[in-house]
């Protein structure tokens, strides 16, 4: 599998192939695309009992949809949020997707994917950040900022993605 690099992630913004919105051109960088923070979040309560780690999970059973103003929302030192992406992306079923963080806001603690940066070949949608706050200060997290990047790869054959998450628009 290869990194597509600039020149090859604008041949497929301006053939169709990948689609992103909203999205300007000044967004690729050398070999990835920058994507900007969304205003919903999914914050955690507090709960007493045991969650089972198991196929059946519902996230949402313990936490809220939360919508942020202009001002943002603040993380907590050690706080575990979801968050989602301004733009929804669709990839053709020849190109996966991996998430990453920039490293002026990991230099600051803040991580802007636990754990499931993948994504799948033909995904259509927006893309759930998870993130958390591993300084010792607060952070406040502001709508609209270039929070991640995506880094595309050509698969070899063809899959497409067809499971719960497919069109997804909220965390």
């Amino acid at each position: 599998m290869a990194v597509l690099a600039k020149s090859e992630i604008m041949k497929m913004v301006k053939s169709g192939k990948l689609k992103i919105s909203p999205f300007e051109l000044a967004q690729i960088g050398a070999g990835s695309i920058d994507l900007h923070l969304g205003n919903e979040f999914r914050v955690f309560r507090s709960h007493k009992g045991i969650i089972d780690v198991s196929d059946e999970i519902k996230h949402g059973l313990i936490s809220e949809l939360v919508k942020a103003g202009s001002k943002g929302i603040i993380l907590n030192p050690g706080q575990f949020i979801n968050g989602i992406t301004e733009e929804s992306i669709r990839l053709p079923k020849t190109v996966s997707g991996r998430i990453e963080g920039r490293s002026r806001f990991a230099r600051v603690g803040l991580l802007v994917h636990v754990s499931s940066g993948f994504v799948q070949p033909g995904s259509d949608g927006r893309v759930v950040l998870e993130i958390a706050n591993l300084s010792k200060v607060k952070l406040r997290l502001i709508p609209g900022i270039r929070i991640c990047q995506i880094v595309l790869e050509e698969v070899k054959g063809s899959g497409g993605y067809s499971g719960s998450y497919l069109h997804q628009q909220h965390p």
